[in-house]
């Protein structure tokens, strides 16, 4: 009977899951979009704000979100011993907030164009799409640290199915937003 109500509530929380993940990936698509109709609408001031951007700070941190989705991977893995999982999403958790700190970096440098009228567009669209992204990040990096505490499979595969989401978002909005 027990194992009956726990494959029932595994059930329900892989749901809720692919409920959340379905419902991230419209929104952002739906930011994606309207910051993709934004660029066809005004490409040479949409051009000209992106001048302003890091790319390379950017790339850095695509570089720096993916690792930490391999080390969410690994703790994910089967046959994985409780300490390895613990410190993969430790890692992970803070390579999140490394990408956190970079954007933030990455912010202070452009926050000061975004005042300009030719720009305003951009960097609404710009700031609306990477913060609620960084948002997401930030959130998520401190569930990856609640997870380690007490790394139940069935945890750590849902925190890591949405951390791998996070990095698949970044992935489409990094040449969109910083090389198109």
């Amino acid at each position: 009977m027990e194992q009956a109500m726990a494959a029932v509530e595994e059930e329900a929380d892989t749901f809720i899951l692919w409920v959340l993940i379905w419902s991230e990936l419209a929104a952002f698509g739906i930011l994606i979009g309207a910051f993709l109709v934004a660029t066809m609408i005004a490409p040479q001031h949409f051009g000209f704000a992106r001048l302003h951007l890091k790319p390379g700070l950017a790339a850095l941190n695509t570089l720096v979100l993916l690792t930490s989705g391999w080390q969410a991977a690994i703790a994910a893995g089967k046959g994985v011993s409780v300490a390895r999982r613990r410190r993969a999403l430790v890692v992970a958790a803070l390579l999140g907030f490394a990408f956190v700190s970079i954007k933030i970096y990455e912010y202070s440098a452009e926050i000061r164009f975004a005042g300009e009228a030719a720009f305003r567009s951009f960097f609404e669209l710009y700031f609306l799409l990477t913060g609620f992204h960084l948002v997401h990040v930030g959130f998520v990096g401190v569930l990856l640290l609640l997870v380690a505490w007490r790394p139940r499979p069935a945890n750590v595969d849902l925190v890591t199915t949405l951390w791998h989401v996070i990095d698949l978002v970044w992935i489409v909005m990094f040449p969109i937003v910083y090389l198109v």
